[in-house]
């Protein structure tokens, strides 16, 4: 990778299922790690030339460790949070003098592999798309938002499970919530959503309804394996993290 790429990690979610409200749901440790430093190494990785880390829950804490590891990441606080699409605003200043291609990952997906992510950044270029998505094939999709394609495989619609049709239910593509995009799209695309929803929060998948509206290309490529792309919301899905990462079933580097 080359260094006009960025990466935003989302960290500032409280992780209220992991029951334990005195801890920011990514520094439980995985392999010796803190959740975002796995995240953060992978930016490394990659040869980012920016990494923006967004920091809410328990910010201090995070924002503690990772100057104690001198790793080149930069941390912003997201306060209040109001969702995926207001972190990634909070970003804007500390990539205001950037140009080139923003990496959305999560701080909480550990297994992603260095391999899965070069391979999305390449598609992204390769195609020319404004925004590409990661995605996953997944046996039952239940509960997932879906990936509507045309025939020439441009993505033109996300459907959110309970928004979706029977026959769009049949599909097994499903968002990852990763997501490559071209820096002055994505910003110009978020200053045009708003929190029209139950929660009142931005979604980052809203600038995909501003990039099709405005005919701007939206690829998606498939991870092979979609145990990279799981959150750790539970205990019990922590404990699986581990045990996948020290079986060398999930490997993170070149």
């Amino acid at each position: 990778m080359n260094s006009n790429l960025a990466v935003v990690i989302m960290a500032a979610g409280k992780g209220t299922r992991m029951n334990n409200p005195d801890m920011a749901k990514v520094m439980y440790p995985i392999n010796g790690k803190p959740l975002v430093e796995h995240v953060v190494d992978l930016a490394l990785q990659l040869k980012s030339s920016r990494t923006v880390v967004i920091v809410g829950w328990k910010r201090e804490s995070v924002i503690d460790y990772l100057r104690t590891t001198g790793k080149p990441a930069v941390c912003v606080e997201q306060v209040p949070q109001l969702g995926t699409g207001h972190a990634v605003m909070q970003a804007e200043k500390s990539l205001a003098d950037f140009t080139g291609d923003v990496l959305v990952l999560s701080g909480d997906v550990p297994l992603l592999s260095f391999a899965t992510t070069r391979s999305l950044i390449e598609h992204h270029r390769k195609e020319g798309a404004i925004a590409t998505v990661l995605t996953a094939v997944l046996p039952d999709a239940t509960g997932y938002g879906r990936m509507i394609r045309n025939p020439h495989g441009d993505v033109t619609g996300i459907v959110e499970h309970k928004d979706a049709t029977e026959e769009q239910r049949q599909i097994r593509e499903i968002n990852s919530g990763i997501y490559v995009f071209d820096k002055l799209r994505l910003f110009e695309g978020l200053q045009h959503i708003t929190p029209s929803n139950l929660q009142q929060e931005y979604y980052l998948t809203d600038v995909f309804e501003y990039f099709w509206k405005n005919d701007l290309k939206v690829c998606a490529i498939a991870t092979p394996d979609s145990r990279e792309i799981q959150g750790i919301n539970t205990s019990q899905q922590l404990e699986d993290a581990r045990e996948a990462m020290a079986a060398g079933r999930v490997d993170n580097q070149d």
